[in-house]
């Protein structure tokens, strides 16, 4: 509301405003920081936060005063990409990759403490790896919750490191931080991440981010597949044709 007057936002656009500037944003904010760009009195900025919290639609951060999407609102989100023309149009692009890969292609979206399948296309192959759409996966040892830790502010990531039991899922889950934020930042540069059977034994993953408007991570795009079929290296092939379909899968939202 840039240079608006506060008195001149309609007291039912209010909530929504919030909503808008935490969802610019995209990092756990203050409502002071909020306020920053809407400009309203402290105690409405401060009475509408408690408001979003009371009904679920904001929680509060680990640090006890700042704020970010509670359940209602990560709901409302899935819902709005889980639309019908979007959904179809999502489906296409999957199928398509899925083909190309000749393996399963999946979304994900980060949830509080996993990452969730928004959205998923199987392989024909008679060998495959159920993971249905719901699913709620870790972030330290899958391809798409590693590229999500990427994207986090230092000081966000260090908090989870220090806060989550990284139990070994198999005999390459990366347990030790120190190792695991070393791969985050590996993760950060390159753009893309790799689960090397650290989620499940004989079975590797590629993911991308799904990028939105403000070139901030929406959702990942990933495939994974058995190493029976796929080594990490043939996977590194396909990373191209993973990113064409991640920006193609971000145009539909933009």
């Amino acid at each position: 509301m840039d240079g608006e007057d506060s008195a001149t936002i309609p007291t039912n656009l209010r909530l929504l405003l919030v909503i808008e500037e935490i969802a610019r944003v995209g990092v756990p904010i203050t409502p002071t920081e909020v306020n920053a760009a809407i400009g309203l009195p402290k105690p409405t900025i401060h009475r509408l936060f408690a408001t979003l919290e009371e009904e679920g639609f904001l929680q509060r951060d680990l640090d006890g005063r700042s704020y970010s999407p509670g359940p209602r609102l990560r709901t409302l989100a899935g819902g709005v990409l889980s639309s019908l023309r979007i959904r179809t149009a999502r489906q296409a692009v999957l199928q398509r990759l899925s083909r190309q890969i000749g393996e399963t292609c999946n979304i994900a979206l980060p949830d509080r403490d996993a990452m969730i399948y928004l959205e998923r296309i199987e392989t024909e192959w008679p060998l495959r790896i159920q993971l249905p759409i719901g699913t709620r996966v870790p972030f330290y040892c899958t391809a798409s919750g590693k590229m999500y830790l990427s994207t986090l502010a230092r000081s966000h990531l260090m908090r989870y490191l220090g806060a989550t039991d990284l139990a070994a899922r198999t005999l390459n889950t990366l347990t030790d931080p120190d190792a695991l934020l070393q791969e985050i930042q590996q993760v950060r540069v390159q753009g893309y991440s790799l689960d090397r059977e650290e989620f499940m034994e004989d079975m590797i993953a590629l993911a991308v981010p799904i990028l939105d408007v403000n070139d901030r991570l929406m959702a990942t795009l990933a495939f994974h597949a058995p190493t029976q079929r796929f080594s990490i290296e043939k996977a590194m092939d396909y990373l191209g044709i993973m990113r064409e379909a991640a920006s193609d899968l971000s145009q539909l939202v933009a």
